[in-house]
C-alpha cells in the first residue's frame, strides 16, 4: 500500500513548493494543508520546533523541508545513481538555499530601507551573477540538468524557487542564464510538474 502523505506548510510556495514538486513528481496522493498567516500564531505551539514545513507519513511527522525532500527524492527515484550523485546533489541544493537566503536577506528580512537598499545593490551587481554564472556553467556541464545528465531533485528545487524570485526581481531571473532556462522549462514540461502548477492554489509567492 502506498504511504499517506500530508504537507502542512503555509499558503505560499517557498521552501514548501519543491516538496509538493517531488510528491507530484512521484505521484504521490498527497494533502497540501495550507496554514493562513493569521492562524499561524495559534498553531505554532504545536509544531516542533515553531517551524514550517512539515510531512506527515502514515501519520508519523517529520520536519526540516531539504531534509524531506532528500527523504522523498530517494522514494521517487530523484537522488541519482550512486552515493557521490547524491553528494553532488546535495552540494547543488545547499548552494540554491545560500542564493535563496541571501535573496530572502536583502528584499524580506532587512527591515531598514537604507540598508535594504544596500543589500539589493550587491544582491544584484555582485551576488546573484556569481551563484547565477556557475550554476549556469555546472548545467551545460552536466547535460541540461544540475547532476548525472539526468533529472534529479536538485532541478526541481532550483525550479521551484524561480516563480517567487522572478516576483521579487521584475523578471525572470533566467533571462540572461540559458541553460538554468532549459532546466527550468524541462520540469515544467514534466508532466506531473504541469499538471501540479495548473492545479495548485495562485499565490504570489
Amino acid at each position: 500500500m502506498a504511504p499517506k502523505y500530508k504537507l502542512t506548510y503555509f499558503d505560499i510556495k517557498g521552501v514548501g513548493e519543491h516538496i509538493r514538486y517531488v510528491l507530484s513528481y512521484g505521484g504521490a496522493d498527497f494533502e497540501d494543508k495550507r496554514i493562513k498567516q493569521e492562524d499561524w500564531p495559534k498553531f505554532k505551539s504545536s509544531t516542533p520546533y515553531g517551524k514550517l514545513p512539515l510531512l506527515e507519513v502514515d501519520g508519523k511527522e517529520v520536519y526540516q523541508s531539504a531534509a524531506i525532500g532528500r527523504y522523498l527524492a530517494k522514494q521517487f527515484n530523484l537522488l541519482g545513481s550512486n552515493d557521490w550523485e547524491a553528494l553532488q546533489i546535495d552540494c547543488t541544493v545547499d548552494t540554491i538555499t545560500d542564493l535563496r537566503l541571501a535573496i530572502l536577506g536583502a528584499y524580506i528580512y532587512e527591515e531598514n530601507e537604507e540598508a535594504k537598499a544596500k543589500k539589493i545593490q550587491t544582491l544584484r551587481k555582485e551576488t546573484l551573477p556569481m551563484y547565477l554564472s556557475k550554476l549556469d556553467k555546472q548545467v551545460k556541464d552536466n547535460g541540461g540538468h544540475f547532476v548525472g545528465g539526468k533529472l534529479t531533485w536538485a532541478d526541481l528545487y532550483f525550479s521551484s524557487h524561480l516563480d517567487t524570485w522572478g516576483v521579487l526581481f521584475g523578471k525572470p531571473v533566467t533571462d540572461d542564464y540559458p541553460n538554468l532556462k532549459v532546466v527550468y522549462d524541462k520540469v515544467n514540461a514534466l508532466p506531473a510538474i504541469k499538471a501540479w502548477i495548473a492545479k495548485r492554489p495562485v499565490t504570489e509567492w
